[in-house]
């Protein structure tokens, strides 16, 4: 998602909603942030930039494979003023020396479904996070059928551009349900975690790493 029409169509869309409530997930569940904060597939930075807002004695690592992205996410931390507390990297998961790094918080925002490995975010979340280090993974969940996928399309972006409209609807099929993501924490080893539905088409994965 790193050509330019797609990836200035994602930065400028209207994700007030979704991005406030990650944000609010957040701080309902662990209060206050502290500490180095690493933010995995940050795209154009909007929610990192909230992040940093609403948490302002945290310092921020925002990682992308997408230097497009990356470009985007440059302009709108420095039009927030907020250089001093988000440094961006270039990376493509996995990344071995993210993992030499122990963060005190590990989050991500729709990232999970854009990889071809789902077990590459959780086997870098749980080698990025220090030991009792904060969790919270918020990702699409994938829609009963393909008449549901089409009424949120209808009810979330149907003003949107094409181009974004095209991309809601195939990473709504492209996300998972909640069980599959259990089974996926399984895997990794990850148990301390659980994973819950918020909204009406968004999961969370959250909790303390054991």
């Amino acid at each position: 998602m790193d050509e330019l029409e797609q990836a200035r169509a994602y930065s400028e869309a209207d994700f007030n909603e979704s991005h406030d409530r990650f944000v609010a997930a957040i701080a309902s569940r662990f209060g206050a942030l502290s500490g180095v904060v690493l933010d995995l597939g940050c795209g154009p930075a909007d929610p990192t930039v909230r992040l940093a807002m609403a948490n302002p004695v945290v310092t921020i690592v925002g990682v992308d494979a997408g230097p497009v992205m990356l470009g985007l996410a440059r302009q709108r931390i420095q039009r927030a003023g907020l250089n001093s507390r988000i440094r961006l990297e270039q990376r493509r998961l996995p990344d071995p020396s993210l993992a030499a790094r122990q963060f005190d918080v590990v989050v991500s925002n729709s990232l999970l479904h854009h990889l071809p490995d789902p077990m590459v975010l959780w086997r870098t979340v749980a080698d990025c996070g220090r030991r009792g280090g904060i969790v919270a993974i918020m990702d699409l969940l994938r829609p009963a059928d393909n008449e549901a996928v089409q009424r949120l399309v209808a009810g979330h972006v149907e003003e949107a551009p094409p181009v974004l409209r095209a991309d809601f609807r195939n990473s709504l099929r492209a996300a998972y349900r909640l069980d599959e993501v259990e089974y996926q924490l399984g895997n990794a080893g990850l148990r301390g975690l659980t994973v819950e539905q918020i909204g009406d088409y968004h999961l969370l994965v959250s909790g303390a790493l054991q």
